[in-house]
Order: structure tokens, then sequence, then C-alpha cells
């Protein structure tokens, strides 16, 4: 079964190449991607979730205004039955010094991971991964050796 992941930018944002990039190597890993595009609103992530029964939203910012551009996503979410693990990316917060201190406060909001905008296309499909308990299947682990 392929999982089903949405990706997009939020808000007023228009940088896309993030996004495109993000695409070709979820795509390569093997995962099924709706690419909502730049200037995506709250709704049109939760209707792209709900109608393609995904398993991940994706959300990318890099204008700065992620805060308020996501403030109430997760209640949306919550209020369409859906349940899907959330990932935020990119340059978040205008000023974003400490970006532990940002992290924190996405999490606060309900993303289950963020991301900077350093952050390798490789890193966050790992970890995609490993949230929706995904493993390489039985002809590819053969070679592989388990340490005890």
């Amino acid at each position: 079964m392929t999982e089903t992941v949405i990706l997009g930018v939020i808000g007023s944002d228009a940088h896309v190449v993030g996004i495109t990039i993000l695409e070709q190597a979820l795509e390569a890993a093997g995962f099924d991607v709706v690419n909502l595009g730049v200037q995506s609103s709250q709704e049109e992530f939760v209707e792209a979730a709900s109608a393609n029964d995904a398993e991940a939203v994706l959300v990318s910012s890099l204008y700065g205004h992620a805060k308020q551009d996501c403030e109430g996503f997760h209640q949306r979410i919550a209020d369409s039955d859906l349940e899907v693990t959330t990932y935020i990316g990119g340059n978040l917060a205008v000023g974003q010094d400490d970006f532990d201190e940002t992290r924190a406060y996405f999490r606060e909001m309900g993303f289950d991971r963020v991301f900077d905008s350093e952050t390798d296309p490789e890193e966050a499909i790992e970890a995609l991964k490993a949230d929706l308990d995904i493993r390489p299947p039985e002809s590819e682990r053969e070679g592989q050796t388990v340490s005890v």
C-alpha cells in the first residue's frame, strides 16, 4: 500500500522551489504525493487530506508568517475527524533566532514534527517513515543484519 501525503505552501507564501524538491524526493521514496502548490489555505489542506485519505500533511512556509497562517489549523483537522501526522518546515518566523523556541511553539500548536529551512529532504522522509511505521519490503531486508 502506498501512503498518501498532502504537500503545500500555506497562506500568502509563494515560495515553490522547496516543495518541488520535496515532492520529487517523496515520490522517489515511494509516497503518493498530492501537491497543493503555493498560497494554499488551511481548508485546502484539510479537504485534500480528507478526499485522498492521506496519512500525513506537510506544510511549508518560507516567508516567516507561519504562526499566523497556522493558527487554528489543528482544530480544523480535528473538526474534520482526520487522523493525520502533521509536519511543518521552512523559515517559520520573522527574525527567527532560536529554532528550539520556534520548534516548541509549533509543537504546542499540534505539529508532530517541525523542521527548519536547512533540513535535508531525506531527514524529513526518514522521520515520516518512522512516524508512519513504514518498513522496507522483506526482499530489501534480507541482506540486512541485525545487531543485538
